[in-house]
């Protein structure tokens, strides 16, 4: 079954950045389109990035566009969501979130994801 194991989350201080890191077990790893959520306390679940198999398609939520950079090694098996100038707003849970043969596309819906990671926080402090 495929397993998502996210790391890099922490506290920083608005204008830093953190890296996040997602690997993945237990499939063929070009074979997932990947993604990356969040949840912040008392809102809804909201996509923040998607790429897909290849990684030639790349979307971004409006709120971290030009900020946030999404990238992937197939060969590493890893997923990884680069974070700059950080906003006291982006404190959430992250999470990695996977669906298999999906096509040349991602999703920004959650619904399409069938796995999920645990969950890495992020608190970015005034």
């Amino acid at each position: 079954e495929v397993r998502l194991v996210e790391s890099g989350g922490g506290l920083v201080q608005a204008g830093g950045a953190l890296n996040l890191s997602c690997t993945a077990s237990g499939t063929t790893f070009d074979d997932l389109t990947m993604g990356w959520f969040r949840q912040a306390p008392g809102k809804e679940l909201e996509v923040v990035s998607c790429i897909s198999r290849s990684g030639s398609g790349i979307r971004y939520s409006d709120s971290v566009k030009d900020r946030f950079t999404i990238s992937r090694d197939n060969a590493k098996k890893t997923l990884n969501l680069q974070m700059n100038s950080l906003k006291p707003e982006d404190t959430a849970i992250y999470y990695c979130a996977a669906v298999k043969n999906l096509g040349p596309w991602c999703s920004e819906s959650r619904y399409e994801y069938d796995y999920w990671g645990q969950g890495t926080q992020v608190t970015v402090s005034s």
